[in-house]
């Protein structure tokens, strides 16, 4: 089993809906559970790691772009069961606004794909639950951000 599986505690995640000419950056996911299914790239945060850290990090390791992060734009709890009830996955994600500063995604194993969508209607593409708000924040964030 994997330590992700059956987890004694939650595991903390951070993500960052990554904001380029007015669109965000969607990454396909490359494995199960949900593979094909577009999301924010991230990850686990690390000991001795700022959540901010952490999604700056997981953005360059999982998509080669370096990024400014703007905000905190929420968060998502992702808690699955097995057919016993028992928790199968936990999962407590902080998600961020931030701005593109250079790069380009390069695909890999763990993100198959990558998409510039357009933050409204995130191109139409199968998104995890609860993105959409997410993103609506971070856009906000973004927004403020340039007027500032």
């Amino acid at each position: 089993m994997s330590s992700r599986a059956y987890p004694d505690r939650p595991l903390l995640a951070a993500s960052a809906a990554v904001f380029r000419d007015g669109r965000v950056l969607l990454a396909a996911r490359g494995r199960d559970p949900g593979r094909g299914v577009f999301t924010l790239p991230g990850g686990l945060v690390e000991p001795g790691e700022t959540l901010a850290q952490a999604a700056q990090r997981e953005v360059l390791e999982e998509t080669g772009l370096s990024v400014e992060i703007v905000g905190f734009a929420g968060h998502r709890e992702v808690i699955e069961r097995d057919a016993d009830g028992r928790v199968a996955r936990h999962f407590v994600v902080c998600a961020f606004a931030a701005r593109w500063q250079e790069g380009e995604p390069v695909p890999s194993e763990e993100a198959p794909a990558f998409r510039w969508a357009d933050p409204a209607t995130l191109d139409h593409l199968p998104v995890t639950e609860g993105l959409q708000p997410i993103i609506a924040e971070a856009r906000a964030l973004i927004g403020q951000a340039e007027t500032a």
